[in-house]
Parts: C-alpha cells; sequence; structure tokens
C-alpha cells in the first residue's frame, strides 16, 4: 500500500473541524458567501497575491466519500515559496512534513468554508527564534487570505 500523507492530514483536519467546537477554536476558519468555484477562484487569487505559488490542489472527494462523507466539493490547496521553503527545509529538515503551506476549502450548502492550522501554532513546536518570523509572516499572510475570502461576495 502506497503511503499517502496528504490523506492522513486531510483525514486529520476534517477530524479536528468536525470535533468538538472547543478543538476547532485552534482553527483558522472563514465562511464566503460564494459558491465553491468563486470561493475557490478567490482564494487561489488572495494567495497568489501575496507572492506564493500553488503548487498542488488535492481533491479528496473519493477518499471521504469511502468514510461516508458526501461532499463533491473539498479541496487542499498547497502553496508556497520555492525559495523560502528550500532554505527553511535544508536549515530545519523537522518543517518539511508542514511544508508546503495548505489551506482546506470545501462546500457547505451554496456558501464554502475555508478551514486551516494557524501557522503561528508550528511556534510551539519549533521555539527557534530564528524561526519566529517566519511563522509570523505566515499568520500575517494566512489572516489576509481568510479575510479576503470572507469579504469576498458572490454578488
Amino acid at each position: 500500500m502506497k503511503s499517502r500523507p496528504w490523506l492522513a492530514s486531510c483525514i486529520l483536519w476534517l477530524g479536528l473541524f468536525l470535533a468538538a467546537p472547543a478543538q476547532a477554536e485552534g482553527l483558522l476558519m472563514a465562511r464566503s458567501q460564494q459558491m465553491f468555484p468563486e470561493a475557490m477562484t478567490t482564494l487561489q487569487n488572495a494567495i497568489t497575491a501575496r507572492g506564493y505559488t500553488i503548487t498542488r490542489l488535492q481533491q479528496v472527494n473519493e477518499n471521504l466519500a469511502k468514510m461516508h462523507f458526501k461532499s463533491d466539493m473539498y479541496r487542499v490547496v498547497f502553496f508556497g515559496k520555492y525559495d523560502q521553503i528550500d532554505r527553511l527545509t535544508r536549515k530545519y529538515p523537522e518543517l518539511i512534513p508542514y511544508l508546503p503551506l495548505s489551506i482546506t476549502i470545501f462546500a457547505e450548502g451554496n456558501q464554502s468554508i475555508v478551514v486551516a492550522m494557524p501557522p503561528r501554532a508550528l511556534e510551539e513546536m519549533f521555539p527557534d527564534p530564528a524561526l519566529k518570523p517566519v511563522f509570523e509572516g505566515w499568520q500575517h499572510d494566512y489572516q489576509a487570505i481568510f479575510d479576503q475570502v470572507r469579504e469576498t461576495t458572490g454578488f
């Protein structure tokens, strides 16, 4: 059986999202009034507007369907800045499992929801002071991305 770390990550995020509200409080989350296709476009535009490159769009519907979760619109968007990721993974190989960055987007009725682990949460796992500005920069960018998705209407 092939190793699929992205699947484990998606299942973990889905579990966190569907868990009790207290557990979800540790996540970044935003609801968009846009339907999924438009919200997906807004999300991708918000990511690239901040200098990131989208590296992969992971469709996880088939695997979710196997777990009886019904959604035909559920994606994980992976992104990063190549030079930054290359530099960080060379100096801090323990960051590799967390890169590239990712945001999950899925449909809920006529709206869409984006969710992600806050990058500042990495500060607890990696307390090196040299990484703090990196995590803070990612946190700032994530917040701007989520704000853009939240504030863009479908009208």
